[in-house]
């Protein structure tokens, strides 16, 4: 163990990555053809959804939800995950994209288990509340619109059962948190969402800097 953190150098993330990472062959297809993608940063690193499928492994999840699919690759990571009978509500509002995410899930072997809601996020997860669904859910994942993030997390907790986990994603942005003269909109607003959480006696909290950092609330 160590009091401070290990500085991570081109070098030693490629090595974490070849002695760590088990990526499915749909999903390293997925990353290697969206490498060059000109949103690519709306991808998570692969060690990250693999942290995600662990973390769905861990918590015996059944049913998860997530905010923010984009292209596939972080969901096909958690179905993998899930018992038959599991299902994972994803809720995006991009048919472009959501459109190579199904291609992956169908390689995958996952699209059963995926239930694709086009809609604005905060519909589809109110019309869930509205609909009897508060607690019934194991894990939910945040990674959308960043001003938003506080409406999702809220819905989130309603939704996930007790010692259910919230995995927000984009918590650190890119560094632009802990500088005081960054004060574009995304940057203030997962500072306000940090804090949130931060103080937010409902959950226990982590935070894991992999990629560009996974806020974790687990909910008491």
């Amino acid at each position: 163990m160590s009091r401070n953190y290990t500085p991570i150098t081109p070098e030693l993330a490629q090595y974490v990555r070849d002695i760590t990472l088990r990526e499915p062959p749909a999903l390293r297809k997925l990353r290697e053809e969206t490498e060059n993608h000109p949103q690519a940063s709306c991808q998570i690193a692969p060690e990250q959804g693999q942290f995600l499928q662990l973390l769905a492994r861990l918590t015996g999840a059944r049913r998860t939800v997530e905010v923010g699919v984009f292209m596939g690759y972080s969901s096909t990571w958690v179905a993998l995950a899930l018992p038959p009978g599991g299902k994972l509500i994803a809720c995006d509002r991009s048919e472009e994209f959501t459109a190579r995410a199904r291609q992956t899930w169908r390689e995958a072997g996952v699209e059963d288990r995926i239930e694709l809601r086009l809609a604005p996020a905060l519909e589809t997860l109110d019309g869930m509340i509205a609909a009897g669904q508060a607690g019934a859910f194991d894990l939910a994942f945040i990674d959308a619109d960043k001003a938003n993030y506080a409406n999702y997390y809220e819905r989130a907790l309603v939704l996930l059962r007790q010692g259910g986990l919230v995995v927000a994603d984009n918590v650190l942005w890119h560094g632009k948190v802990a500088d005081p003269t960054v004060h574009e909109a995304d940057a203030e607003a997962i500072r306000a969402f940090n804090r949130k959480l931060h103080e937010d006696p409902r959950v226990a909290i982590s935070l894991a800097t992999m990629g560009d950092g996974s806020l974790l609330a687990f909910k008491l």
